[in-house]
């Protein structure tokens, strides 16, 4: 038997991340800030999407979708055509091979796709875990397909639903007591390599919201002097006039003087935007030979990548890309095991809370048919008493009319219990 009733939508998120891809394939899908707004309008115009969010990090990219489904397809069908059509959408916009994709993507459903969306923006799937970036950066997307029209009615209500469950986690754990992100881990790697920051030149290439971030962590360990370059030179020269101090020496690198400058620095922190490489390996040997073979440190937290990993084929250079990093995250992951306990908790419960929440959504309007119908046929039985009634005083009327309305309700209590228990019973199947 088919029928030819649309649903109200299918809820699909669609990624990959720092578990399932290395950085060789995640710098493929890698969407800059500027481009976002664009891709997600490119979604959105996708066969069978009605809303869609795009969330693009240095760790993942993930693809949020709410999508026409029609009970005439068979669930296995309308679930393989669905994840088909986003494979194509990455396909097509990056111009990468699916098969090169498909194997390092995870796909969740409904429940499942709420409980990744609310461990996302609560840092328990980062690689550094409590990590505060990431719902900047949920919101942030969010804000961006909002304005370009693809998030309505149900995104919205999972989204602020998201907000609200990270803020939750913020506020009753201590997950994120301690301040760390990818560039404070950074920072962190470059202090145990050279034992002290003291004394030592360090490079900002790229003057982003990470750039600045590992300033401030390059100053707390020591360094007292930081160079800038950026692209846009007044943003390199605004982060260079905020740190600068009596006691941290700061100067700006114009952008086309990088390759002449660069060795001035033992420390490099990369992390622009470019699509292409920055550094390779030619680069390094004409850097080593200007310091004469004194070592520098290359540490590369920008998706797609700033520094041609070859470079570490050249001696005294050495580079640690964002997947290198997630050694260094691990220890802090042991660390909050206990805190991050009690965050999946507070997750599972409000997964509860608002698969609730839909369940009940999709059983008003039936309930209010059936009160409507229940209050039609009390007003057409009062009306075919009416004669009999004629002689009631106001008051017996008013009771009359408060008997019936008590009959209907708990004649309607039994129906309208067993259609919310129908709908819990048919989302859980």
């Amino acid at each position: 038997m088919t029928t030819n009733n649309i649903k109200p939508g299918s809820l699909v998120l669609l990624g990959i991340n720092h578990n399932t891809a290395p950085i060789e394939v995640r710098e493929r899908l890698a969407i800059p800030a500027e481009r976002l707004a664009d891709a997600t309008r490119t979604l959105l115009h996708q066969p069978g999407i009605r809303e869609g969010l795009i969330l693009s990090t240095c760790n993942r990219v993930e693809l949020l979708t709410l999508q026409e489904e029609n009970t005439d397809t068979d669930t296995s069908g309308v679930q393989a055509k669905n994840t088909t059509d986003l494979l194509r959408f990455l396909h097509e916009y990056f111009a990468v091979p699916p098969s090169d994709i498909q194997p390092h993507l995870y796909e969740f459903r409904e429940r499942e796709a709420v409980r990744h969306l609310f461990r996302v923006a609560s840092s328990l799937d980062s690689m550094v875990v409590g990590e505060p970036q990431i719902l900047g950066q949920v919101k942030e997307a969010y804000t961006i397909a909002r304005d370009a029209g693809a998030v309505s009615t149900h995104l919205e209500a999972l989204l602020q639903r998201t907000f609200t469950v990270a803020k939750k986690i913020r506020t009753e754990t201590q997950i994120g007591s301690s301040s760390v992100s990818i560039a404070s881990v950074a920072v962190d790697l470059a202090r145990k390599i050279f034992g002290s920051l003291q004394g030592k030149t360090v490079l900002l290439v790229g003057a982003g919201k990470m750039s600045e971030l590992a300033a401030r962590h390059l100053i707390q360990q020591g360094a007292s002097s930081i160079l800038v370059a950026n692209r846009t030179q007044s943003r390199a020269e605004k982060i260079a006039a905020t740190f600068s101090s009596a006691s941290v020496l700061t100067a700006v690198i114009p952008f086309e003087a990088l390759y002449e400058q660069a060795d001035r620095a033992d420390i490099v922190i990369a992390s622009t935007g470019a699509p292409q490489k920055l550094f390779d390996r030619s680069h390094g040997q004409h850097f080593l030979q200007r310091r004469r073979n004194r070592p520098m440190f290359f540490i590369d937290i920008a998706v797609p990548r700033d520094v041609d990993p070859r470079m570490n084929e050249v001696e005294g250079c050495f580079v640690y890309d964002i997947d290198d990093l997630q050694q260094v995250a691990a220890a802090n992951l042991a660390d909050r095991s206990r805190e991050a306990e009690a965050a999946e908790s507070i997750v599972s419960r409000e997964v509860d809370k608002y698969q609730e929440r839909l369940q009940s959504r999709d059983a008003v309007p039936a309930i209010k048919a059936l009160q409507l119908q229940a209050e039609e046929l009390r007003q057409a039985e009062l009306a075919r008493s009416q004669s009999k009634l004629a002689d009631l005083t106001p008051q017996q009327r008013e009771a009359v009319e408060a008997l019936t309305r008590s009959l209907t309700a708990k004649l309607l209590h039994p129906q309208l219990t067993a259609l919310r228990e129908s709908v819990r019973t048919k989302d859980s199947d």
